[in-house]
């Protein structure tokens, strides 16, 4: 592995990818796994901006370096705030399996090609391209960037851990991520590869034989025995068992020492280069535009339904179109404009399907489908239709439900809890109880649930008429916007005579406050104390809209400094501030683990109780985290008064451990404080999903995808540190995929059980469905519980390894370097795929020009392609992608006034990356 440790996972990475690089541990200041993999994220995500920019005829101009400004840069000039909250919620994604793969894989030799195992560790990386490049064709994004993750994990590893350094090779080994290629010149099992190395720092350990046949070899990794095949080189270092024995020493080029400096460095310059290689074919088989998605490129704001379709709703479904036709037409052009539409209908017993795009006539067109029919009984499949939202929305997405009954399936509800605690997505409720729902059950009883959960993610639940509920959608409007931030969130249930102090800072804008309750007084003050009575539609200090049990308060402006809101009530409430800020936060609640290469690993469920709090946090602003600067962080009960302050250590490039010794026993909230250097005044912001602790914990690791068809086994294990006894088991999947599971596991005070759940896939199945799977376990009377949630793989297995041919056959025009917008050039191509699965797209890659195309049949079916383009654009790049992903290019740059150069015709994908280091350095200068 290239690493000793794994860092926080939540990284900021600079442009360049570094020439001199050392792998230290967490806290240093050297590059691991994750920093090596997010500099070439990074650099890949610049190229494919400014290749976007160009067709589109626009500058690409960062003004700094933070991936913030990246953003910016690369999202365009529309108008209106841009957070950097969910690109780096998705760069982390991609980092934190990166990362894991030293936890959940530590004994796995094929994970970081030891043993030399290199068949079975290019199989992971050819099978985990696949998965990606199948997944995003069915935009699942997230499922492939946690395969990307992976995959880049092991292919760095390679070099790191095998002798191909040692062999002298300066460029990285294409047939690692080349499905028609094969490994060559592996070591045979009895063929001796090292000497002895007693003092285990000798600068090269290879035997004569090994270096001067080529043959490839890594070193063995003992954790558990001392045990190797004779003659084989050990990996090395204190916890390799298999170092002691001979030929002691290893081969290992995790850390740089004095012995092995540069055959440290040439394994990071080529683990950098080897995964730029791979980031550039998935983004020829993705296109740019895709490319962009999968790295978290977009636009903030996420337009969510979910919509009840019974026979009373049609009032509602109206309202739900009139807000949605309202959004897209209002919103467009502007980084408002929502990135992506989810819409799901429910009724009983159908729910669904999810529809999900980024086009906003087509949102226009399903809602327009939407009628209200059927539904003659009171309870409708409510939690089925948000467990498909939850599980198909972009993490931290809002969602709204409208529905008029209370929910059928509440078998769900812990599964939707943990579905929101997983994706930090907020949820609300529009709840207009029909005359059929109020004749069975009260009002608080009926949507107590929907209380509960909308509490649980931060979202409100708000009862209105049928009548009224165009006034309770303008929070709709309120929350589609870009670069959304929670200052103030809490809870009382009771209700009591309290003070709720809040900080706005310079940065926030359009501030609007939310009340939910029945029979609310309060007053609103601002820093410089002025007030505003509840009872006041307009006042000093804002505007009042009252429908319902919710009271919205727009402030006129955002004065700086600290408010307050006094409640005077003893009825049930609930607050929440919120605005719009560059300035905010990400986190997650991590774990520290043991081993060759030891860090921390995000905790997918509810921390465990007695121990400390750990979480990883990173700031994000306008300038990125250097203009920021973080000053308190506290655990918070969201219903009640306990603030448990943490222990900050700063880890560097906006990133912080912290540690709560003394958590909350409740649920509570995360709250931070800090200060951006350019204004006077602190700034407030805290997350909105409620978490606790549990004395349960369940561990689960999908190690491959499924195929359509055949049964997938995935294993998991339920620790207790509480009571002993029977603990009930669920298991459930958002595709409805046929399963089993035990039902129930016995457990031991200070033990654990392991159950098994099967997964059969329809034979089917679209290649590259993302199925979630939540698995959870629950403590005797139900008194504790945890979760775990999986996001697993479809993926048919694939055949055709060969990627399209692409020829040049004709190049014409001269461009004149005097007046380039005065003269034209064009170029023909011949693109064939063979006895392949056919040609599924062919597009720009870079070139501002315009592609035409016709199909011809000579035997083979050949695409005859021409390319027209001002000589303002010279350089040309053609990424053709066969139907399973494989990926051929043609590139070609004209030389102005001198006739035309040729400077790559790239068949498959291996030749075109000859010009990386050009590029790169051209890039970059």
């Amino acid at each position: 592995m290239i690493m000793k440790s794994s860092v926080p996972f939540a990284v900021l990475i600079v442009l360049v990818v570094s020439r001199a690089q050392a792998f230290i541990s967490v806290g240093g200041s050297g590059n691991t796994h994750v920093t090596i993999t997010g500099s070439a994220v990074m650099a890949k995500i610049y190229e494919v901006c400014e290749a976007v920019a160009e067709s589109e005829g626009r500058d690409f101009k960062p003004t700094g370096s933070s991936a913030e400004e990246l953003l910016r840069a690369c999202l365009g000039t529309a108008t209106g705030e841009v957070s950097g909250a969910k690109f780096r919620t998705a760069l982390n994604q991609i980092y934190k399996q990166n990362g894991l793969v030293d936890q959940d894989f530590m004994s796995s030799a094929p994970h970081h090609f030891n043993n030399e195992a290199f068949i079975e560790g290019r199989n992971l990386i050819i099978q985990g391209t696949a998965a990606i490049k199948a997944n995003v064709r069915t935009e699942n994004f997230q499922s492939a960037r946690e395969t990307l993750g992976r995959v880049c994990h092991t292919l760095q590893d390679f070099y790191s851990h095998s002798n191909w350094v040692e062999l002298g090779n300066k460029s990285p080994y294409a047939n690692l991520i080349r499905p028609d290629l094969n490994i060559e010149k592996i070591a045979d099992t009895a063929m001796s590869t090292c000497s002895d190395c007693a003092s285990g720092t000798c600068p090269n350990q290879l035997l004569p034989a090994i270096l001067n046949g080529k043959y490839l070899t890594s070193g063995y990794m003992g954790l558990f025995s001392s045990e190797k095949p004779q003659g084989k080189c050990s990996h090395g270092g204190e916890t390799d068992l298999s170092s002691s024995q001979n030929p002691r020493g290893g081969i290992s080029k995790d850390e740089s020492h004095s012995y092995n400096a540069n055959l440290h460095n040439n394994a990071v310059n080529l683990a950098s280069e080897a995964t730029m290689e791979l980031l550039e074919d998935i983004r020829g088989a993705i296109g740019n535009n895709n490319y962009l998605r999968l790295m978290g490129i977009a636009r903030s704001a996420v337009l969510a339904f979910v919509i009840d379709t019974t026979g009373s709703m049609a009032d509602d479904i109206a309202e739900a179109k009139r807000v949605a036709f309202t959004i897209i037409d209002t919103k467009k052009g502007t980084q408002d404009e929502p990135s992506e539409y989810i819409l799901v209908p429910f009724n009983d017993p159908k729910f669904g399907p999810l529809i999900r795009t980024t086009n906003p006539d087509v949102m226009k067109s399903e809602i327009s489908k939407i009628k209200a029919e059927g539904g003659g009984d009171i309870p409708e499949m409510c939690l089925s239709a948000l467990q498909l939202a939850l599980t198909g929305a972009p993490a931290s997405s809002y969602i709204y439900v409208f529905t008029d009954a209370p929910a059928k399936d509440t078998h769900l509800e812990k599964t939707i809890t943990a579905l929101i605690r997983s994706t930090k997505s907020t949820v609300s409720f529009l709840l207009t109880a029909s005359r059929r729902s109020r004749r069975a059950l009260s009002a608080s009883s009926q949507f107590q649930m929907y209380y509960d959960m909308a509490l649980a993610s931060g979202g409100q639940a708000i009862e209105v008429s049928k009548s009224s509920i165009s006034q309770a959608t303008d929070i709709i409007v309120d929350t589609s916007t870009s670069a959304l931030v929670t200052v103030l969130q809490c809870s009382r249930d009771p209700g009591r005579v309290e003070n709720f102090p809040f900080l706005l800072d310079g940065s926030v804008s359009n501030t609007t406050i939310y009340i939910t309750g029945t029979s609310l007084t309060f007053n609103l003050r601002s820093p410089t104390g002025v007030t505003q009575s509840h009872n006041v539609a307009s006042g000093p200090l804002g505007t009042s809209q009252k429908v319902g049990n919710l009271q919205r308060i727009q402030l006129h402006s955002t004065e700086m400094g600290l408010w307050h809101i006094d409640m005077t009530t003893t009825q049930p409430y609930t607050i929440k501030v919120m605005g719009q800020s560059a300035i905010t936060f990400i986190y997650d609640f991590v774990e520290e683990f043991k081993g060759p290469h030891p860090g921390f690993a995000a905790i997918d469920g509810r921390p465990s109780t007695g121990s400390p709090a750990k979480l990883l946090l990173t700031l994000t602003g306008e300038k990125g985290p250097e203009a920021l600067e973080l000053q308190e962080v506290a655990l918070m009960e969201v219903s009640g008064v306990k603030v448990s302050n943490g222990i900050i250590e700063k880890m560097g490039n906006g990133d912080y451990l912290v540690i709560v010794n003394d958590v909350p026993e409740g649920e509570f909230v995360v709250m931070l404080k800090g200060k951006e250097k350019t204004f006077t005044t602190l700034f407030q912001r805290q997350t909105t999903t409620l978490m606790s602790q549990s004395k349960v914990t369940i561990k689960a690791i999908a190690d491959s995808s499924m195929l359509p068809g055949q049964e997938f086994q995935l294993n998991f294990t339920v620790t207790t540190n509480g009571t002993g006894g029977t603990y009930t088991i669920r298991a459930r999947n958002d595709k409805n995929i046929p399963m089993t599971h035990p039902l129930t596991l016995s457990l031991v005070s200070g033990g654990s059980a392991q159950g098994t759940v099967s997964l059969t896939p329809p034979a089917d199945t679209v290649s590259g469905t993302d199925v979630t799977l939540t698995i959870e376990a629950e403590g005797p009377g139900g008194s504790d519980s945890n979760y775990v949630v999986l996001r697993l793989s479809v993926l048919s297995k694939v055949t055709d390894l060969t990627p399209p041919k692409c020829e040049i056959t004709d190049v014409q025009g001269i461009c004149y370097s005097s007046s380039c917008s005065s003269s034209n050039w064009e170029l023909s191509v011949n693109i064939t795929d063979g006895n392949g699965t056919g040609i599924e797209s062919i597009s720009i890659q870079q070139g501002s020009g315009n592609f035409t195309q016709r199909e011809v049949e000579d035997g083979v079916i050949v695409v005859m392609g021409l390319y027209e383009a001002s000589c303002c654009s010279p350089s040309v790049t053609l990424s053709a992608v066969d139907k399973v992903g494989n990926v051929g290019r043609c590139s070609y740059t004209i030389k102005s006034s001198a006739g035309s150069r040729l400077i790559s015709m790239s068949l498959p994908l291996w030749a075109s990356l000859l010009l990386y280091g050009f590029l790169r350095d051209a890039l970059f200068l």
